[in-house]
Protein backbone atom coordinates (compact mmCIF):
# COMPACT_ATOMS: atom_id res chain seq x y z
CA UNK A 1 0.00 0.00 0.00
CA UNK A 2 2.76 2.13 0.45
CA UNK A 3 4.11 1.91 -3.08
CA UNK A 4 0.33 2.77 -4.30
CA UNK A 5 0.51 5.84 -1.72
CA UNK A 6 4.15 7.00 -3.11
CA UNK A 7 3.25 6.43 -6.46
CA UNK A 8 0.34 8.81 -6.62
CA UNK A 9 2.22 11.43 -4.16
CA UNK A 10 4.99 11.39 -6.74
CA UNK A 11 3.09 11.78 -9.76
CA UNK A 12 1.03 14.95 -8.42
CA UNK A 13 4.92 16.46 -7.33
CA UNK A 14 5.87 15.85 -10.41
CA UNK A 15 3.22 16.47 -13.14
CA UNK A 16 0.27 18.59 -11.01
CA UNK A 17 2.41 21.72 -9.64
CA UNK A 18 2.25 24.91 -11.79
CA UNK A 19 3.10 28.45 -9.99
CA UNK A 20 -0.55 29.27 -9.72
CA UNK A 21 -1.41 26.19 -7.64
CA UNK A 22 2.07 26.68 -5.54
CA UNK A 23 0.56 30.14 -3.88
CA UNK A 24 -3.10 28.75 -4.23
CA UNK A 25 -2.59 25.13 -2.42
CA UNK A 26 -0.67 26.17 0.60
CA UNK A 27 -3.66 29.09 1.37
CA UNK A 28 -5.91 26.33 0.84
CA UNK A 29 -4.44 23.96 3.40
CA UNK A 30 -4.69 27.11 5.93
CA UNK A 31 -8.12 27.49 6.01
CA UNK A 32 -8.56 23.83 7.30
CA UNK A 33 -5.77 24.45 9.84
CA UNK A 34 -6.76 23.93 12.90
CA UNK A 35 -9.97 23.65 11.70
CA UNK A 36 -10.18 27.20 11.11
CA UNK A 37 -13.03 27.83 8.38
CA UNK A 38 -14.85 24.84 9.85
CA UNK A 39 -14.95 26.43 13.45
CA UNK A 40 -15.36 30.44 11.89
CA UNK A 41 -18.40 28.52 9.83
CA UNK A 42 -19.54 26.98 13.29
CA UNK A 43 -19.94 29.62 15.73
CA UNK A 44 -21.67 31.93 12.69
CA UNK A 45 -24.50 29.30 12.51
CA UNK A 46 -24.43 29.06 16.52
CA UNK A 47 -24.77 32.40 16.83
CA UNK A 48 -27.73 32.51 14.49
CA UNK A 49 -31.20 31.45 16.10
CA UNK A 50 -32.53 29.88 12.41
CA UNK A 51 -29.21 27.57 12.43
CA UNK A 52 -28.24 27.30 16.11
CA UNK A 53 -29.09 23.23 15.61
CA UNK A 54 -27.03 22.67 12.72
CA UNK A 55 -23.86 25.10 14.88
CA UNK A 56 -24.43 23.00 17.71
CA UNK A 57 -24.30 19.63 15.71
CA UNK A 58 -21.25 20.97 13.49
CA UNK A 59 -19.78 21.81 17.14
CA UNK A 60 -20.13 18.07 18.14
CA UNK A 61 -18.50 17.13 15.03
CA UNK A 62 -15.57 18.87 15.47
CA UNK A 63 -15.04 18.15 19.04
CA UNK A 64 -15.13 14.30 18.28
CA UNK A 65 -13.15 14.93 15.52
CA UNK A 66 -10.25 16.39 17.65
CA UNK A 67 -10.72 13.62 20.18
CA UNK A 68 -10.92 10.72 17.67
CA UNK A 69 -8.23 11.84 15.44
CA UNK A 70 -5.68 14.23 17.08
CA UNK A 71 -6.03 12.89 20.84
CA UNK A 72 -6.39 9.08 19.90
CA UNK A 73 -5.42 7.96 16.31
CA UNK A 74 -2.36 10.12 15.53
CA UNK A 75 -0.16 9.36 18.50
CA UNK A 76 -1.55 5.81 18.50
CA UNK A 77 -1.02 4.59 14.82
CA UNK A 78 2.06 7.07 14.77
CA UNK A 79 2.47 7.23 11.19
CA UNK A 80 5.77 8.90 9.69
CA UNK A 81 4.65 11.79 6.99
CA UNK A 82 5.21 11.45 3.27
CA UNK A 83 8.04 14.40 3.61
CA UNK A 84 10.05 12.93 6.47
CA UNK A 85 10.50 10.08 4.37
CA UNK A 86 11.44 11.60 1.01
CA UNK A 87 13.17 14.75 2.51
CA UNK A 88 13.71 15.25 -1.46
CA UNK A 89 10.61 17.34 -1.72
CA UNK A 90 10.77 20.66 -1.32
CA UNK A 91 7.74 21.92 0.69
CA UNK A 92 5.78 25.01 0.30
CA UNK A 93 4.59 24.83 4.27
CA UNK A 94 5.92 24.46 7.29
CA UNK A 95 6.97 20.74 8.05
CA UNK A 96 4.06 19.54 10.26
CA UNK A 97 5.47 17.92 13.98
CA UNK A 98 2.46 16.09 14.13
CA UNK A 99 2.11 12.21 13.03
CA UNK A 100 0.33 11.38 9.72
CA UNK A 101 -2.60 9.02 9.54
CA UNK A 102 -5.23 10.08 9.64
CA UNK A 103 -5.22 14.05 7.78
CA UNK A 104 -6.88 16.11 10.47
CA UNK A 105 -7.43 18.29 8.26
CA UNK A 106 -9.64 16.47 5.79
CA UNK A 107 -11.25 14.86 8.91
CA UNK A 108 -12.55 18.15 10.27
CA UNK A 109 -13.65 19.16 7.20
CA UNK A 110 -15.47 16.22 6.19
CA UNK A 111 -16.81 16.18 9.70
CA UNK A 112 -18.33 19.42 9.18
CA UNK A 113 -19.82 18.87 5.67
CA UNK A 114 -21.33 15.52 7.15
CA UNK A 115 -23.06 17.41 9.64
CA UNK A 116 -24.10 20.17 7.40
CA UNK A 117 -25.99 17.42 4.86
CA UNK A 118 -27.18 15.34 7.64
CA UNK A 119 -28.83 18.56 9.17
CA UNK A 120 -30.06 18.85 5.57
CA UNK A 121 -28.71 22.34 4.73
CA UNK A 122 -28.16 23.00 1.14
CA UNK A 123 -24.69 24.91 2.10
CA UNK A 124 -23.29 21.45 2.35
CA UNK A 125 -22.47 21.37 -0.95
CA UNK A 126 -20.01 24.44 -1.14
CA UNK A 127 -18.43 23.10 1.63
CA UNK A 128 -17.90 19.99 0.20
CA UNK A 129 -15.97 21.19 -2.66
CA UNK A 130 -13.94 23.41 -0.14
CA UNK A 131 -13.38 20.17 1.69
CA UNK A 132 -11.87 17.90 -1.06
CA UNK A 133 -9.58 21.04 -1.89
CA UNK A 134 -8.41 21.08 1.55
CA UNK A 135 -8.30 16.90 1.49
CA UNK A 136 -6.41 17.49 -2.02
CA UNK A 137 -3.94 20.27 -0.75
CA UNK A 138 -2.74 18.32 1.55
CA UNK A 139 -1.51 15.55 -1.11
CA UNK A 140 -0.60 18.62 -3.49
CA UNK A 141 2.08 19.71 -0.32
CA UNK A 142 3.07 15.93 0.15
CA UNK A 143 2.36 16.10 3.68
CA UNK A 144 -0.48 13.53 3.96
CA UNK A 145 -0.65 9.95 1.83
CA UNK A 146 -3.29 9.31 0.29
CA UNK A 147 -4.61 6.68 2.25
CA UNK A 148 -4.19 9.14 5.45
CA UNK A 149 -6.80 11.32 3.09
CA UNK A 150 -9.06 8.42 2.55
CA UNK A 151 -8.96 7.59 5.96
CA UNK A 152 -9.55 11.32 7.16
CA UNK A 153 -12.75 11.68 4.55
CA UNK A 154 -14.60 8.23 5.87
CA UNK A 155 -13.48 8.78 9.97
CA UNK A 156 -15.06 12.72 9.15
CA UNK A 157 -17.94 11.12 7.29
CA UNK A 158 -19.12 8.95 10.87
CA UNK A 159 -17.87 11.38 12.71
CA UNK A 160 -20.44 13.87 11.32
CA UNK A 161 -23.35 11.68 11.35
CA UNK A 162 -22.45 10.78 14.92
CA UNK A 163 -22.35 14.34 16.00
CA UNK A 164 -26.03 14.93 14.15
CA UNK A 165 -27.32 11.64 15.91
CA UNK A 166 -25.46 13.38 19.20
CA UNK A 167 -27.53 16.28 18.48
CA UNK A 168 -30.97 15.06 17.96
CA UNK A 169 -30.78 12.95 20.91
CA UNK A 170 -29.67 16.34 23.03
CA UNK A 171 -33.03 18.08 21.77
CA UNK A 172 -34.80 14.87 22.21
CA UNK A 173 -33.59 14.43 25.96
CA UNK A 174 -34.04 18.52 26.45
CA UNK A 175 -37.78 18.41 25.05
CA UNK A 176 -38.83 15.60 27.08
CA UNK A 177 -37.53 16.59 29.99
CA UNK A 178 -39.57 20.39 29.73
CA UNK A 179 -42.71 17.96 28.63
CA UNK A 180 -42.45 16.20 31.91
CA UNK A 181 -41.77 19.70 33.97
CA UNK A 182 -44.93 21.04 32.28
CA UNK A 183 -47.14 18.26 32.70
CA UNK A 184 -45.81 17.95 36.18
CA UNK A 185 -47.06 22.29 36.67
CA UNK A 186 -50.48 20.90 35.14
CA UNK A 187 -51.38 17.97 37.40
CA UNK A 188 -50.40 20.02 40.54
CA UNK A 189 -52.47 23.09 38.86
CA UNK A 190 -55.58 20.34 39.22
Amino acid sequence: MLSLDFTILNFIYEYCHTRFLDILMPLITDLGNAGFIWIVLTLMLFISKKYRKVGATMLIALMLDVTVCNVILKPLIARIRPCDINTSVHLLISRPTDYSFPSGHTAASFAAVSALYFSKRKFWIPAFFLAILIAFSRLYLYVHYPTDILAGALIGMIIGYIGWKMENLLVHHKNVYFLEKDRKKDIEGI
